[in-house]
């Protein structure tokens, strides 16, 4: 039988483990060394994952440490921190980390098949997927400077964001369904400053099957 001392123990440190550890860079879904074929080369992987997100995870930790927020989700922590401009830091940094999980996880090498149920949603809002095609890239390609075009749900609508630097459509309480990155960091090592050649590519890479779990958790499906 445990004595009371080592049951107290114990309960000590399982109350501990379930105390969120602060933010670490995920495992990628795929072998970073291999890139994503055929759009973004492994130097480029490499570099936009190991560097660009990892910094932005080891920053958002260097800030929230010893705070209220060092044990929040990083949608907890954009959500607190959005229009608090004494928190912008925090907020850039806790929304790229988010953005870029997003993000890395919209894509796999060859892409998926995309699902009769996505499809049907993307025609239903867009009335085609090539003309959802067609507005996602415009808008891609037509934002100024850096940041991500968003396919997002608000109220079980498909709508499609333009959205620069670090923005979300989290602070909006809309639902993210896909992103594409288009800061240049995201693509300039493959395509220098053709964008457009990124977006396309981006369609070929694009993991139907996440996008489809993001449209059941927003009840479109």
């Amino acid at each position: 039988m445990l004595s009371n001392q080592t049951k107290q123990k114990l309960s000590f440190n399982l109350s501990k483990s379930l105390i969120r550890a602060l933010h670490s860079l995920p495992k990628p879904p795929y072998r970073v060394e291999d890139g994503i074929f055929p759009a973004i080369s492994s130097k480029t992987l490499d570099f936009h994952y190991n560097k660009h997100f990892a910094g932005y995870i080891n920053k958002l930790n260097g800030f929230v440490k010893g705070t209220s927020l060092e044990n929040k989700t990083l949608e907890e922590t954009i959500k607190e921190t959005a229009k608090d401009e004494t928190k912008k830091a925090i907020f850039n940094n806790a929304a790229q980390a988010f953005n870029h999980n997003f993000y890395f996880n919209c894509m796999r090498p060859f892409g998926t098949q995309i699902p009769d149920s996505v499809k049907k949603i993307l025609e239903k809002n867009f009335g085609s997927f090539d003309e959802f095609k067609k507005q996602f890239s415009e808008k891609a390609n037509g934002l100024f400077g850096s940041g991500w075009c968003w396919l997002y749900s608000d109220n079980k609508k498909l709508g499609i964001m333009q959205a620069s630097n670090a923005m979300t459509p989290l602070v909006f309480d809309q639902k993210p369904i896909l992103v594409i990155d288009v800061w240049e960091h995201a693509y300039y090592l493959d395509y220098q400053n053709k964008r457009p050649d990124s977006v396309d590519k981006f369609f070929e890479v694009i993991n139907w099957n996440f996008v489809e779990e993001q449209m059941k958790k927003a009840d479109l499906i």
